[in-house]
């Protein structure tokens, strides 16, 4: 993510996951079917976590601000980066939601398996 609210919200999700026990394996992947956020490790599983900031008043939550094209270009993206990391194709894979409404309290929701494929 390029804008400056988006990384320090990645840079929260990130510290707060590894507090609960997940390692990061990558953070920003790119390909040419969109960017995972984060890819971490949950025990055996490889969780794809997607970061939402949300201004407050914004017009929708940030797991409503998850469309089906966003969830193809991630799903996409995974695939992709299985290919390149042939080690973890057996991995379970869950996409996991991090949302985070700044503010003075930036309250920080963990939703673990927000979608599936």
């Amino acid at each position: 993510m390029n804008h400056p609210r988006g990384r320090d919200a990645e840079r929260m999700a990130e510290r707060f996951l590894e507090r609960q026990g997940l390692v990061r394996l990558q953070r920003n992947y790119r390909c040419r079917w969109g960017e995972l956020d984060l890819v971490m490790r949950d025990g055996d599983t490889l969780v794809v976590v997607e970061v939402r900031s949300r201004a407050p008043g914004a017009l929708c939550s940030a797991e409503e601000s998850i469309s089906a094209a966003k969830r193809r270009r991630i799903v996409l993206a995974t695939r992709h980066f299985l290919a390149r990391h042939p080690g973890l194709a057996s991995s379970a894979v869950r996409f996991d939601l991090v949302a985070i409404s700044p503010g003075g309290d930036n309250e920080l929701r963990w939703i673990e398996a927000a979608f599936n494929t």
